[in-house]
């Protein structure tokens, strides 16, 4: 069932621009394989969001290849009175011409998708070589979140990615991690 952490989730995507003096930008790894991408990832940990706050455990992000260059995404998590929430969106590449790891998101309807302020930046900024954990942010850096396979990660992999992420700028004293059952 669709609620309205859809509309929500497709807000926050315009608040990943942040005014004043831009930081250094964020760097990303150089390509990734949206078929090896493609998949459920179990969320290990993440920064405060707003947009996540009614989840207690239990999130999953699984995308879908569509067609090149774009994939469909749906987050599931639980809440604390057990019920699950879903959110269905769309992913695709940022620039035909740059990376693959550098995309945009959409979770508000595929009628505003026409408005710019309605894609958020989704950008990989580490990828296990076997496609087992991912770094994802924003070059904002508000947004960041820790990523695998399985829902636990080994926690010299955990901290090795913390100490990639505080080496981008993002602060990694927030980070919370995810609990995998409630």
């Amino acid at each position: 069932m669709l609620t309205p952490i859809v509309i929500v989730s497709g807000l926050f995507l315009a608040q990943t621009q942040t005014a004043g003096t831009p930081a250094p930008e964020v760097s990303v790894v150089p390509s990734v394989d949206l078929d090896r991408y493609a998949g459920t990832w179990y969320e290990i940990a993440r920064l405060p969001n707003w947009f996540q706050k009614k989840c207690a455990c239990c999130v999953t992000a699984t995308y879908t290849v569509q067609k090149p260059g774009q994939l469909s995404v749906v987050n599931e998590c639980r809440m604390a009175d057990g019920r699950a929430t879903r959110a269905e969106g769309v992913a695709k590449i940022a620039d035909r011409k740059g990376p693959t790891s550098k995309l945009k998101v959409r979770f508000a309807p595929a009628i505003l998708s026409f408005l710019p302020f309605v894609w958020g930046d989704y950008w990989i900024l580490d990828l296990a070589e076997d496609y087992s954990h991912v770094l994802v942010g924003d070059p904002g850096r508000k947004y960041l979140w820790i990523l695998a396979r399985q829902p636990s990660l080994p926690e010299e992999t955990y901290q090795a990615l913390l100490r990639k992420a505080a080496a981008q700028g993002f602060a990694v004293e927030r980070i919370e991690r995810t609990p995998a059952r409630q």
